[in-house]
């Protein structure tokens, strides 16, 4: 076998990839940056540099991969490396070795538990969840001395715009997440003049898009994602200051139940028929009775509670279905309609933009108080499901509970209330009121 290999020479944003040596890196941003070749340059040096080091390489798919890396790669390292088909692996002289892996869901991480990586690729990693991510990430470890790393390209938008953009983009770390550890090279198509050189006509065809997907995949604005599937949320429009709701208000929750999420909105339905989010609740790996406790904690109110309707299937395990389970720990459910299609059409007429009563800016018929930073953080985050007209992705469930939430809100909306003859004496006797109930302290504003 030949002893070197003549790689393409890196362009400068490339040269940054290769030389960063930070547990996490991150590369791309844009199309057309470079990113898969900068992929291949890598992993082949690690293996030619380090006798003996395991590599993986990580596309969504299959096919993804085939085309992307494993046909060219088998054919670039003819000679210096040999693949093997029966475990999609390329094998160098030295003992170091490249596996080609995909994760497509959730149950293509079983092939990877229990496996040892010194270095993993996750290319195009905005396809991938967060959850995958990690469990990805815990495959990265070894007792030798070789480098550990994290590398990843990633381009706006995708089921896995938010995690990636949080850690590299806007730098907003959590628990023992080390700032440190995480590095960021934005390439353009504009950095890679390689590609401008032999096909400008790929540049001519970015440049003929408009809008949000110019931004996104010409410019590599994060702001925007690609594919976001409630484009029309804005912040200015459907958020608003926490206020004190007026008391013949009517009121109600809605749910969405998981163990691995549990969340809550309460809604208030104004005179002229707006929604207002006025609280929300979100928690991880809560049973039952203890969503139900936290829920009906949160406020004194007697009001009707609406779920989907799964919440009515049974549970072989105990023979009881999980409304039976609510019911039992306080907190009565009501059946929402569950139409995916139809409750997001709901949902985005909801979001419609209408010109302020002062005819000054712009309003919507659903407000969402600002300190309810879960929906606001996550209705914008949902993803358009390319393989089902007027429907979004159902993951990462980390954002599908809170907004499946307000699905159901607003598919079982209550009518407009109606403010009281006697609402003067209502307001007079109010401490009164709440004194006779026991006087509890209400979050509830």
């Amino acid at each position: 076998m030949a002893e070197t290999l003549k790689l393409p020479r890196p362009f400068a944003q490339q040269q940054q990839f290769l030389k960063a040596k930070t547990r996490y890196v991150a590369y791309g941003g844009a199309r057309g940056g470079g990113k898969s070749e900068a992929v291949r340059m890598k992993a082949t040096l690690l293996c030619m540099n380090y006798a003996g080091i395991k590599v993986l390489i990580l596309r969504k798919t299959f096919p993804e991969l085939r085309e992307n890396h494993i046909s060219i790669m088998q054919l670039k390292l003819a000679g210096v490396a040999v693949y093997r088909d029966h475990d999609k692996s390329l094998t160098f002289p030295n003992g170091s070795r490249i596996k080609f892996g995909y994760c497509d869901s959730d149950a293509d991480l079983s092939q990877y538990q229990g496996q040892e990586y010194d270095v993993v690729f996750m290319d195009e990693a905005t396809h991938f969840t967060e959850h995958q991510f990690t469990v990805i990430d815990t495959s990265i470890r070894g007792a030798n001395d070789f480098p550990k790393r994290f590398y990843l390209t990633c381009n706006p938008g995708g089921v896995g715009h938010a995690w990636v953009k949080r850690l590299f983009i806007d730098r907003e770390y959590r628990g023992k997440e080390n700032p440190d550890n995480y590095t960021f090279i934005r390439s353009t198509v504009y950095d890679n003049k390689p590609l401008l050189k032999k096909d400008p006509g790929y540049l001519d065809s970015l440049e003929s898009l408009t809008g949000d997907l110019r931004r996104a995949w010409l410019e590599g604005d994060w702001d925007l994602c690609a594919g976001q599937f409630f484009a029309e949320f804005r912040r200015e429009i459907h958020v608003c200051e926490p206020f004190e709701i007026p008391s013949w208000w009517r009121k109600y929750r809605a749910i969405d139940y998981g163990l691995d999420m549990a969340a809550c909105l309460w809604m208030a339905v104004s005179d002229n028929g707006e929604i207002y989010v006025y609280h929300e609740f979100c928690e991880k790996n809560l049973i039952i009775s203890e969503a139900a406790k936290y829920i009906l904690e949160a406020e004194d109110l007697n009001c009707i509670t609406y779920a989907p309707p799964d919440m009515w299937g049974r549970l072989q395990e105990r023979g009881k279905t999980r409304a039976e389970i609510f019911h039992e720990s306080g907190l009565s459910l009501t059946r929402a309609g569950n139409d995916r299609v139809q409750g997001w059409a709901v949902v985005r007429e909801y979001l419609k933009p209408l010109s302020s009563p002062d005819g000054e800016g712009q309003t919507a018929r659903l407000q969402i108080f600002s300190d309810c930073t879960e929906l606001i953080r996550c209705l914008p985050l949902l993803v358009t499901d390319t393989k089902k007209m007027g429907d979004c992705l159902t993951q990462p469930h980390e954002i599908t509970h809170i907004t499946d939430a307000l699905r159901y809100g607003l598919v079982s909306r209550l009518s407009s209330s109606k403010e009281p003859e006697n609402k003067n004496f209502l307001q007079k006797h109010k401490e009164k009121i709440l004194k006779s109930l026991g006087g509890k302290k209400r979050i509830i504003r």
